[in-house]
Order: C-alpha cells, then sequence, then structure tokens
C-alpha cells in the first residue's frame, strides 16, 4: 500500500528511510509547539487552545503535503507572521484576534484561488528577487527585536526611544543563554538544536524556582476557546488591507522559496528544473493556512526544516506523514508547553531571526537602486512593528528611485500598481 501510495523505489528510498527523515524533520521545527501559543498568548487567545490549534494545523498541512503531492515537506504555523498576527495587527493596531484570524482565512482563500488559476507564477516572477529578500530579512529584524523586547534586553527610552535593559534579570539572561545555546548547537549541527535549547533554559528556570512545572503528558486541552472564532467584519477597514495582503504575500514567496530550496537539495525538481505537482503542494499550503484559521491559529506555510529530513534521505511524502503523526502525539504533552516560559521561547525567536537575516548576503549592494528599497523594507518593519508598512514601504521605493533613475523598464505593472496602492493606504490612513 505504502510503495502504491508514495512510490517509494522510484524515488529510490524505503519505509524505514522515511520514518527516520520525519522524525528528524519533526525534531528540527517541534520548537513552534512552545512558541507559537506563547507569542499568540499575548492577543488573549486561551494558550492551551492555540496549543492544539498549532499541532493540528501543522498534522493537517503536513497530511495533505504528503497524501496528496507526495512530497517531503512539513507545514506548521510559520514564525514571523505569528508575531506579525500579535504585535502588529492586534496589539498595535487594535484589531481583535477574531479579526486577525479572518484576516489570515481571507489570505489563505486568495493564496488557494491563486493557485489554482496558475497565478502565482506570474506574481513572483513581476516581483524583484531584492524586494524578496529583503522582505525576508526585514521579518528577520522584526523577531529579533520581539524576542528582544521580551527578554527585557531592550526597552523603552524617552529620550532615544530605545535603549539596554538590565542584563542581571533573568529573563535575560535565560533569553542569552538559550540563543547561545542554539547556535552553538546547530553549528555542530546538531538535530533538534532549537528544541533542546528550549527545554534546557526551561528545565534551568524550574530547577532554580522561576518556573513552575505543570507536569508533562495529559489529554489534550480544549479546543472551543479558539475553534471557529473567525470574525470578517473587520476585514472591510482600509487598514486591514495590507494587513491581508502582507499575510498573503509573506507566505507566497516563503512557501515558494521553501519549496523550490527544499526540492533541489532533495533532487526532486524535474529535467527542466521545474518542481513536478507544484500546484498540488501549494494548494496544500493554502488550505493548511485556511484550516489552521479555523482552528485558531495563524498563517500555517512550508517549513525550510523540511531540508533537514530531506539530508537524511526523505524523498516522498511519506516523510510528511510522519511528521504529522508526531504532532498528534505531541497533543498530550500540553502541560510540558505550558511549563516552557516566554523567555526560554525568546532564544529560539533569535536564532530564527539569525537565518533569516541572512538573505542580506544576496543582495547587490553595488547597486543602489536594489541596495536602497531592500534597506528601507528591512528597517521599517522592525522600527514601524508591522511587516505591512515594511512592505508597503520597500515597494514605494524601489518604484520611485528606478523611475527617478531612468530605469522604468525594471518595474513591472504589479510593482507599480501595488507601489500607487500603497501610497493610496497611507494616505487615506492619516485622512482618517
Amino acid at each position: 500500500m505504502l510503495e502504491s501510495l508514495f512510490k517509494l523505489k522510484a524515488h529510490q528510498t524505503d519505509v524505514r528511510t522515511e520514518v527516520i527523515a520525519g522524525i528528524t524533520t519533526f525534531l528540527t521545527m517541534a520548537y513552534i509547539i512552545f512558541v507559537n501559543p506563547s507569542i499568540l498568548e499575548a492577543t488573549g487567545m486561551d494558550k492551551g487552545a492555540v496549543f492544539v490549534a498549532t499541532c493540528l494545523a501543522a498534522a493537517i498541512g503536513s497530511l495533505i503535503m504528503g497524501l496528496w503531492a507526495n512530497y517531503p515537506i512539513a507545514l506548521a504555523p510559520g514564525m514571523g507572521l505569528n508575531a506579525f498576527f500579535t504585535y502588529t495587527v492586534v496589539l498595535q493596531m487594535g484589531h481583535t484576534w477574531q479579526t486577525a484570524l479572518g484576516a489570515v482565512f481571507l489570505s489563505g482563500f486568495i493564496f488557494f484561488l491563486l493557485s489554482i488559476f496558475k497565478i502565482r507564477e506570474w506574481i513572483i516572477n513581476s516581483i524583484p528577487l531584492s524586494l524578496r529578500l529583503g522582505i525576508a530579512a526585514g521579518i528577520g529584524l522584526f523577531m529579533a527585536l520581539i524576542a528582544l523586547k521580551n527578554a527585557g534586553i531592550v526597552v523603552d527610552n524617552p529620550a532615544t526611544l530605545v535603549t539596554l535593559g538590565d542584563l542581571t534579570q533573568p529573563s535575560a539572561l535565560y533569553t542569552l543563554l538559550g540563543f547561545f545555546t542554539i547556535a552553538a548547537l546547530a553549528y555542530r549541527q546538531v538535530i533538534g538544536a532549537v528544541m533542546i535549547g528550549i527545554l534546557g533554559v526551561s528545565l534551568l528556570a524550574i530547577l532554580f524556582g522561576h518556573q513552575e512545572f505543570n507536569g508533562i503528558i495529559s489529554a489534550p486541552p480544549s479546543l472551543m476557546p479558539t475553534l471557529l472564532q473567525l470574525d470578517f467584519s473587520g476585514l472591510f477597514d482600509v487598514g486591514m488591507i495590507s494587513v491581508v495582503f502582507a499575510f498573503l504575500f509573506v507566505d507566497l514567496f516563503d512557501t515558494s522559496g521553501t519549496l523550490v530550496g527544499v526540492a533541489q537539495r532533495g533532487r526532486l525538481l524535474d529535467k527542466e528544473g521545474k518542481l513536478p505537482n507544484l500546484g498540488r503542494a501549494l494548494m496544500a499550503d493554502s488550505g493548511a493556512t485556511m484550516a489552521g484559521a479555523l482552528l485558531g491559529t495563524s498563517t500555517t506555510t512550508s517549513y525550510i526544516e523540511s531540508a533537514s529530513g530531506i539530508a537524511s534521505g526523505g524523498r516522498t511524502g511519506l516523510t510528511a506523514v510522519v511528521v504529522a503523526g508526531l504532532f498528534l502525539i505531541s497533543l498530550f504533552f500540553a502541560p510540558l508547553a505550558g511549563s516552557v516560559p516566554a523567555y526560554a521561547t525568546a532564544g529560539a525567536l533569535l536564532y530564527v531571526a539569525v537565518l533569516m537575516a541572512g538573505s542580506l548576503a544576496h543582495i547587490e549592494w553595488e547597486d543602489i537602486t536594489e541596495a536602497a528599497p531592500v534597506l528601507v523594507a528591512a528597517l521599517a518593519m522592525p522600527l514601524t512593528f508591522s511587516i505591512a508598512n515594511g512592505i508597503a514601504l520597500g515597494f514605494i521605493t524601489y518604484a520611485v528611485i528606478k523611475l527617478l533613475s531612468g530605469r522604468r523598464e525594471e518595474v513591472s505593472l504589479s510593482v507599480l500598481f501595488l507601489a500607487l496602492l500603497f501610497v493610496a493606504k497611507f494616505v487615506l490612513m492619516q485622512g482618517e
């Protein structure tokens, strides 16, 4: 049955290899079951319900990807977008978390339509690579600021806006210890480095009396506090247009980049260098986003950590199915997730931020018309505390500088249209 379903022999693999690959992928991305509830809890959402929604969304997405698209790529609520969901859409813009879930669902539905009608390729090809790289780096810087803020390492200051906090506080010390540990373990290529760092810091905090231990295993918490709690009424606000676009835009490029990057590493591309069943993979991702929003979590997306499973030999969807099974088993570890303090996950946030900021290395810094928009987009995200603002200012900067430099041919109609749309959005928001 497994052979007919996943075509193991055709992919030169076997059940044992796929299971090992699935376990490897899960260990490298399981940190999300601790980090995601910790972030979304700040919106007022029930932490136990978000924990269940995170595990179920990851399981559903990975199952669809494995069974329908037959790719060894796992999915879970994405880092960066969960921070945008909490700190920008809810805490800064003042929308309810129910409205934010509605925006996530709508972005997933639009992504689904784009995948069905194959508009995705046109969109991706028309957006400059430099902007895509700058947005990824900006999300990394945004996450870094959130991690440092939550740890008390960076605090507000009326004279300088921000300043250094008290590094002798337990939250700051635990965050730095977690970050140092994760970075060192990752350099040594230890599988599950992020999860080891999170659990290690949590254990120390419990031993030193800074965190209460809630246990390890129990029945899963109730999902009802977040299940089907979406609110679409607030989506008609002009400010929410850019929010939906930000969710859609980041998921679109994150997923596309992950799929292509992981497929290249696993030699899954065809003779023409294209990804077979790409449409199915994209629909699996968008379907998982809609399912996750219905359950009560932020955008679900493909994980680049899937590359670790591919490096262990994973070549088919059986790898993703194994990951899905492990996320379902994780439902019974809610007490352990509840024992993880916010500063234990802050170090993990900082580590993921480093990885995302690495995209700046691929920018053409000698070309100021490429470099300037990248820097504007990347810096605007943490400094305005909004991924949406960073994307908007990046597009506007790119279009204006290219046009004034006499390089009109490099500005696609879609980029020009989006830049004008963002200008209109800022004007309308200022007029309110």
